[in-house]
């Protein structure tokens, strides 16, 4: 994925309107979506999973990955997102898991 495509044989005019266009546009769009992903903190008594909570959101890039927790205090541009869970799981009692987000 790249940050540009080329639109070929598209009149990149503004307000074209034209159905290859927009066809085009979503194409390029569908084609460099990042992958979105939560961290979840799961927390355990005795070794079993007593709750759970999602502390972050990511979204997995080309060139690494970007991701905020929840409550919006802390942001990281990261390598990869599995590097997430050496900044988000250190809390005791507890296992941070990457969650791959399943589009709607």
């Amino acid at each position: 994925m790249s940050n540009t495509t080329e639109l070929s044989n598209v009149d990149q005019g503004a307000g074209s309107g034209s159905i290859a266009d927009e066809t085009e546009l979503a194409e390029m769009v569908a084609y460099q979506t990042p992958r979105v992903f939560a961290i979840v903190l799961e927390y355990l008594e005795y070794g079993e999973r007593v709750g759970a909570e999602i502390v972050a959101w990511g979204m997995a890039l080309d060139e690494g990955a970007y991701v905020i927790t929840v409550d919006g205090v802390n942001q990281y541009l990261l390598d990869a997102p599995e590097n997430a869970l050496h900044y988000l799981g250190c809390r005791p009692g507890t296992t941070p898991r990457l969650v791959w987000a399943v589009p709607a």
